[in-house]
């Protein structure tokens, strides 16, 4: 068990929680929830050991393992992956390493009666009872099943990590802590950089593998799936449900209904008191009594009802014209690069209306076909726009193609149109981005916060086909529900690349699979596609 005592975290006057204390229980899924700016990410710096409180401490038995998996790694290193991920064992390893060279030592020391020689047979007996007690592993073949399950290839173990993107080097450390089989594992969004099918075998290792897990994530599939304790971090103080993160929101809302109901009560019981100190005060008979009703009411705790975000945005893409029937036409078209074929004669029509998502594992060509479609780059075959098409497109590296020159407002303010141009201080707030923060420099904004703006921008342009690139990976739950809700009523055509299960149901009525070489095309939805492919992807990926 590991118990958090009275934890506080101040700074420049401003206190961004106090008094919070929790157990964390063998086998516990615990989301921890709250606002963007409430201190999830700095309580879990707490709880792994890498940030300190103002006050308080954390208490855990002297030989638990706590792995930790920050949003943002900086590490660069040289290694290989498999190499990489299979120092997750290297305790082991150096156990092993160090009884051999000590019986090397053994076979050629001569002197028996020494204390130095009786130091190393105790050091030997001690190591091979910690080796021995070990349980019966084939290490290589858990590195490699797991780095299968977070969707890496046979041919990518002898790669250099720092050959891959950071999403991908995070998936490294995700094999890594999910190897070392730690007590308490802490991930701090650990969704955004993997695919579905990663996600899949995540959540079915964390439920059915993993001891006591702690994270934060604004996927509500994934919380939703693996989580039955939510923890919500709110106006400085904690609130702790056995309830995962669906059922936590209904109980939350009965929470502010009690509250609201104890708040007006509390109101009526000040005024009261009030009007009794007001009519009495200076009359002699009722001295002590005007005196204990003053006292009561500045002892009196205010009840204090919390900061739920209630305002209703409703959000549409401008109106343009009409594109042909097909806005998309792809016949039998080839790409490779080098001797890596990333698909073969692939072929896909797509209609005017249609709302299709493409899924698979990360490089099987999602984000290559969709360069082709807007003529990024040459391939073999026929891919072709139709008729009075245009394109509104989010691709995953959006944030960098945005002025830095401009500020926040001025980027929005530049390309808004008709009515909406009203609403651009409610649209900025509700993606994060409220009162001063609008007027600084989109140089200075963080990666994720150029991510939201390059969003908040393609969502006020006039277009008749969206293709969108992992769109979600930055957004809070709110903004999510904003842009699904204008993609819903999106009267144009979308094709939608994500692996947040959450976000895409609803939002498509066609599949198409990248897959060995191939691209396949089921009339489904996503729901349905999953459900079919969910058991035979988990075996195939089991741990």
């Amino acid at each position: 068990m590991i118990s958090v005592d009275n934890l506080a975290v101040e700074f420049s006057g401003h206190t961004l929680f106090s008094d919070v204390s929790f157990t964390i229980n063998e086998n516990d899924k615990i989301a921890l929830m709250g606002k963007n700016g409430a201190g999830k990410s700095t309580m879990m710096k707490i709880i792994a050991g890498v940030q300190n409180a103002t006050r308080g401490n954390v208490r855990c038995p002297k030989d638990a393992v706590i792995a930790y998996l920050p949003q943002h790694l900086l590490t660069e290193d040289d290694t290989t992956v498999f190499d990489e991920a299979s120092k997750a064992f290297s305790h082991v390893f150096t156990l092993r390493d160090e009884m051999e060279d000590l019986n090397k030592q053994l076979e050629i020391r001569t002197d028996y009666e020494s204390d130095e020689y009786m130091k190393i047979i105790e050091r030997v007996s001690d190591l091979g009872e910690k080796y021995y007690a070990l349980e019966d592993v084939n290490y290589d073949a858990e590195v490699e099943k797991a780095l299968k399950g977070l969707g890496f290839k046979q041919e990518d173990f002898t790669r250099q990590t720092n050959e891959f993107s950071g999403g991908w080097r995070m998936r490294i450390e995700l094999v890594k802590i999910l190897l070392q089989k730690p007590d308490l594992i802490l991930l701090d969004e650990p969704t955004n950089h993997i695919d579905i099918e990663s996600v899949i075998w995540l959540e079915d290792f964390l439920l059915n593998k993993a001891n006591a897990v702690v994270v934060i994530s604004h996927d509500r599939a994934f919380i939703d799936n693996i989580t039955n304790r939510t923890i919500e971090v709110t106006m400085g103080k904690i609130y702790d449900y056995k309830a995962n993160y669906s059922h936590y929101l209904q109980l939350r809302e009965e929470r502010r209904a009690h509250q609201i109901k104890a708040f007006e009560e509390q109101k009526k019981f000040i005024a009261d008191n009030q009007a009794f100190i007001d009519r009495f005060k200076g009359t002699f008979s009722k001295t002590n009594q005007v005196n204990s009703r003053e006292r009561m009411l500045e002892k009196l705790e205010i009840i204090e009802i919390d900061d739920i975000d209630t305002s209703a945005l409703k959000l549409r893409f401008p109106k343009t014209q009409r594109s042909g029937d097909y806005p998309i036409i792809v016949k039998e078209i080839s790409k490779s690069y080098d001797n890596h074929v990333v698909f073969k004669d692939a072929s896909m029509s797509i209609s005017r209306g249609e709302k299709v998502c493409f899924v698979g594992r990360n490089g099987e060509g999602k984000s290559t076909m969709i360069k082709a479609i807007l003529n990024e780059i040459e391939v073999e075959g026929e891919c072709a726009l139709g008729h009075n098409v245009k394109v509104g497109y989010f691709a995953q590296n959006q944030a960098a193609l945005l002025d830095e020159s401009l500020t926040i407002f001025q980027t929005v303010d530049e390309i808004a149109q008709g009515d909406v141009r009203k609403q651009l201080k409610n649209i900025l707030g509700r993606f994060m981005f409220k009162g001063d923060a609008i007027d600084k420099k989109v140089s200075v904004l963080s990666g994720g916060e150029k991510t939201r703006l390059a969003m908040v921008k393609l969502l006020l342009e006039p277009v008749n086909l969206l293709i969108l690139d992992e769109p979600t990976n930055h957004l809070d739950l709110k903004s999510k529900d904003v842009l699904k809700e204008a993609l819903t009523d999106f009267d144009g055509t979308l094709v939608l690349v994500s692996h947040d299960r959450d976000f895409l149901q609803g939002l498509s009525n066609k599949v198409f699979e990248f897959k060995d070489q191939r691209v396949i095309e089921h009339f489904e939805t996503i729901d349905a596609f999953l459900e079919r492919n969910r058991i035979e992807s988990i075996k195939a990926m089991d741990l």
